[in-house]
């Protein structure tokens, strides 16, 4: 009669710690994949100062942009963005007013570095296309980059400095930048 007490006193205790398990969510659980949308404020140096210079521009070129930050896992996601740099577009070149704008639409991989409580550095490699006042058509745009997000809460992240330098396809143009933004996360 023991051992059948202890036998089904020991079999309660393990159902019971089973069932009891399934009362609450593991704490490793996360969503499979989340979509951020955001937009930024821009400041670059456009390394274009007119037909006939080679030299940097003296005015930054200032505008905005809007990017999308889709996470598949913790090293897996991709970040795609925009800018549209139009704000103090020109500038006297001599006699001659040089008007200079810069658009770019880029996409690739974006890489976590290391997430210190709510700071989350990281780098990117985005490639797409780029067009300017100084241009007929598109040129192709290769940007490395990297960056500091501070998230303020479950759903909006600060991009409290993000920094990209480009390499653009024709004549040698290489500008360089940062921007500042605010994103949602929408999933």
């Amino acid at each position: 009669m023991k051992r059948f007490s202890f036998t089904l006193l020991c079999f309660v205790f393990a159902v019971g710690a089973l069932s009891a398990r399934a009362q609450v969510v593991p704490a490793a659980t996360s969503a499979s994949w989340s979509l951020s949308a955001g937009g930024e404020g821009s400041a670059f140096q456009p390394d274009y100062a007119g037909e006939l210079s080679a030299y940097p521009s003296p005015n930054r070129l200032y505008g905005f942009g809007t990017y999308v930050d889709i996470k598949f896992t913790r090293w897996v996601q991709v970040e795609g963005e925009a800018h549209w740099l139009r704000l103090n577009d020109s500038f006297k070149f001599g006699t001659t007013t040089i008007v200079n704008s810069e658009n770019t639409y880029l996409v690739g991989p974006r890489i976590p570095i290391h997430t210190f409580g709510k700071f989350i550095p990281y780098g990117k490699v985005l490639w797409g296309l780029g067009s300017g006042a100084f241009l007929n058509g598109n040129a192709t745009v290769l940007a490395f980059g990297g960056g500091l997000d501070y998230r303020i809460n479950r759903k909006f992240t600060l991009r409290a400095f993000d920094y990209e330098y480009q390499d653009w396809s024709v004549a040698s143009i290489q500008p360089n930048g940062g921007s500042v933004g605010l994103s949602y996360r929408i999933f």
